[in-house]
């Protein structure tokens, strides 16, 4: 398909209509987006009158309303007051955040699982029963526990003198 001086005068109008590029192309058949494009850039039209616009109105339906999270098994603990240094002015006691973590794992839920709760899976993501162990993490995202299966230090390798140096010398021929 050759760029005839009516397509590209048709093309500048559509252009300028604010038509997109997808939409050009179709009118003018025999012609793709990208070849649009790449005319457009080649005669150096950059404005529009208007933006492209959808060609029918989008009707988004209403998300269904969300089912109320489960309560948790183990009931969480209240907030202490930290001690505050007594000084001469009195000042209101302040809180810590409050510590929601089960000692039991297997408890925690995706929607009750916290920052510093162990994110241990326990048991099949496709059935109901599935959970977390939701224990107090340590340094990372498993507790003390889990930590030691996840991370398991590095087993030294046995090299066995003529056999290890052919099997590598394999690697070089």
């Amino acid at each position: 398909m050759s760029w005839t001086d009516e397509r590209v005068e048709l093309l500048k109008k559509l252009w300028l209509d604010g038509l997109s590029a997808s939409q050009i192309a179709k009118q003018l058949g025999g012609v793709t987006r990208n070849a649009v494009i790449g005319k457009v850039h080649r005669l150096g039209l950059s404005g529009r009158a208007a933006p492209s616009q959808p060609a029918r109105t989008v009707f988004k339906a209403p998300r269904p309303a969300r089912p109320a999270a489960a309560a948790p098994s183990a009931p969480a603990r209240r907030a202490e007051p930290v001690s505050q240094p007594t000084t001469a002015t009195a000042q209101a006691p302040t809180y810590s955040a409050p510590a929601i973590y089960n000692e039991e794992p297997g408890s925690a839920t995706v929607l009750t699982l916290g920052a510093h709760m162990c994110k241990w899976p326990i048991g099949d993501p496709a059935t109901e029963s599935f959970s977390f162990c939701g224990r107090r993490s340590s340094d990372g995202p498993y507790c003390g526990e889990h930590a030691r299966v996840a991370y398991q230090p590095q087993q030294k390798k046995v090299r066995n003198g003529p056999s290890e140096l052919a099997r590598s010398l394999r690697r070089y021929i």
